[in-house]
């Protein structure tokens, strides 16, 4: 009994995935409207999405194995459940395969380019960089069209940026944006703004949502003479750190 309890357990799809299915199921095949988006998981929840419909294919192969070895047993179990009717079986496993059916119909749904697409979110850093590229492969994998990728949380060079950390953090960010591009020379990128304030309510989202279709651009201030030449002799201190720190790192290397 612990093998076939071991085995039914190993037989049944994440309970996570299947309640995701079952509701991409509803809105896809009730159509009732013109797009439905999916704001998936991190990649890894939705990789296993994803798979599910191999996952339960493997699982009712399992369970017909189980159903062959085992005889009677499952029919008594469904009587231990309440089930009486003897041909409760029979029904259940109907059933499933009805569903992995009307699943593998979904998943065709999900092959055609002209009805679905997936964009990937990332943030400028080694390991959502990573991410990506893991999940544009296994997308491919999954013959699911893939062709955008939203770059979110940039820090752009504002005028009034004055800080080592704050640009330090921008030059990591070019790093890896500049790898982005590189990697999907052939994708359509667009990059948001990391923003002093929450994105909440409609107006914000509405002011927002001009980014995907505008470039974002830092504002720029009406500045006096004065301000100007302050700002170019503050750039030419930076210049003059940046010279000193090149030499430095220099003589260091020359000395190992």
């Amino acid at each position: 009994m612990d093998s076939l309890f071991s085995e039914l357990a190993n037989a049944i799809p994440g309970i996570d995935e299947a309640m995701s299915f079952a509701e991409m199921l509803k809105l896809v095949q009730t159509m009732d409207y013109s797009v439905i988006v999916f704001d998936t998981a991190p990649t890894g929840h939705t990789l296993r999405l994803l798979q599910f419909p191999a996952t339960l294919e493997k699982g009712l192969a399992k369970v017909m194995s189980l159903r062959n070895r085992f005889g009677g047993i499952m029919s008594q179990m469904t009587r231990l459940f309440g089930i009486d009717d003897e041909f409760a079986e029979d029904a259940i496993l109907g059933r499933l395969e009805g569903m992995k059916d009307v699943i593998e119909q979904v998943n065709k749904q999900f092959k055609d380019p002209d009805l679905t697409t997936f964009v990937c979110v990332c943030i400028p850093e080694f390991l959502s960089l990573y991410e990506t590229e893991r999940l544009v492969q296994e997308l491919t994998k999954f013959e699911i069209d893939t062709h955008n990728i939203i770059i979110n949380q940039v820090l752009f060079d504002e005028e009034d940026v004055d800080s080592k950390l704050l640009r330090a953090r921008m030059r990591m960010q070019q790093k890896y944006i500049d790898q982005y591009y590189m990697l999907y020379d052939d994708f359509h990128i667009t990059k948001l703004p990391l923003l002093p304030e929450e994105v909440t309510g409609v107006e914000a989202l509405k002011a927002f949502s001009q980014h995907f279709l505008t470039p974002y651009q830092p504002p720029v201030g009406n500045y006096t003479v004065e301000e100007l030449e302050q700002k170019v002799s503050m750039l030419g201190q930076r210049l003059q750190d940046a010279e000193a720190e090149l030499d430095r790192l220099r003589k260091g290397k020359q000395k190992a």
